[in-house]
């Protein structure tokens, strides 16, 4: 071989790994910060890939995701969305965290934000409307608070000796902790029930609440919808079981791990539908463009073998409404 032939040869071999970097950086890149945990997460990534798909956008193709799960520590999100914004993400998507959804807000006025919230997003400060959001953010309204009252209602349909109830709420996530609190005294008094507030931001505390709910002698206990609980399930449903205390959540985790009954949004359908939203706006919609949908799936799940441990009989009236029975 000549020596200008390898010469050449070789350039083009050290050119090769350079053109792949360049084309990796050139890959838009979605920062997804999600509030619960990876090890319950798999079928959330899957739903949003699903949904990206939808879109014409597949991950490692023609677009990157990077994901994060703050397991209910809240404490991270004015870093982590500091470091997503540095590093000039092409979406932040913020499935299922209202707290995720206000510090991306709060991050950036320009990068592009597909949020999942249960609240109301206007309320919330992330859009001027449903139909029209303006600025830099759209995404799903899925109502877990909003239809706390009829979570509630399930529960004293599964324990309707209940005459008294606890509501624990995480005071670190102010906004589903203020509009659980909203929700649940009209639709407490309407059941004829007597309730009590307790508050949770870490582990110690969770037990500190089982304390007070033997000591209060309660009948029942409603969790607030909220990523740090869902961190600690397997914690809820020792205590819960321990104590023989029924408990309704929003989250289907929460019952799969051996809670009584979980009601609130298809998370999975949710997590598709903000990758849709993620794929279009990849592909070059403005979010200002993209209504804010409102969710239309959610689920019912009772534990049977939980409620049978409680001594609870679960009338087949109350079944046949579940979307899911765990025996």
């Amino acid at each position: 071989m000549r020596r200008r032939e390898f010469i050449t040869l070789l350039s083009s071999a050290a050119a090769w790994p350079l053109a792949a970097r360049a084309q990796q950086r050139a890959m838009p890149v979605v920062g997804l910060v999600g509030g619960g945990s990876d090890d319950i997460s798999k079928r959330y990534v899957t739903a949003f890939r699903k949904g990206l798909n939808e879109s014409g956008m597949i991950e490692g193709q023609n677009a990157a995701v990077e994901y994060h799960w703050l397991e209910g520590r809240y404490d991270r999100l004015p870093a982590l969305m500091a470091d997503l914004v540095r590093s000039r993400v092409a979406v932040i998507a913020t499935p299922g965290s209202n707290p995720a959804a206000l510090a991306a807000k709060a991050a950036t006025t320009t990068i592009p934000i597909v949020f999942g919230v249960g609240g109301d997003p206007v309320t919330l400060g992330l859009v001027a409307s449903l139909a029209r959001p303006g600025g830099n953010a759209t995404g799903i309204n899925f109502f877990n608070t909003e239809i706390a009252g009829k979570r509630l209602g399930l529960l004293h349909e599964l324990v309707p000796k209940a005459a008294r109830i606890a509501v624990l709420v995480n005071p670190a996530n102010v906004s589903t902790a203020e509009a659980t609190l909203l929700d649940i005294p009209p639709a407490a008094r309407t059941l004829g029930l007597q309730f009590q507030v307790l508050n949770a931001s870490t582990s110690r505390e969770i037990e500190a609440a089982f304390t007070n709910l033997a000591r209060d002698r309660v009948d029942a206990l409603f969790v607030a919808p909220d990523s740090f609980f869902i961190s600690r399930r397997v914690q809820f449903a020792t205590l819960t079981a321990r104590d023989r205390i029924p408990a309704a959540y929003a989250d289907r985790e929460m019952t799969e791990a051996g809670g009584l009954m979980s009601y609130g949004t298809d998370f999975t359908d949710m997590f598709r539908q903000v990758g849709g939203y993620t794929g279009r706006i990849l592909n070059g919609t403005q979010p200002s463009e993209l209504p804010v949908v409102q969710a239309t799936k959610f689920e019912f799940v009772i534990n049977l073998q939980s409620a049978r441990a409680l001594g609870l009989e679960v009338p087949s009236s109350v079944q046949v409404l579940a979307d899911e029975v765990i025996e």
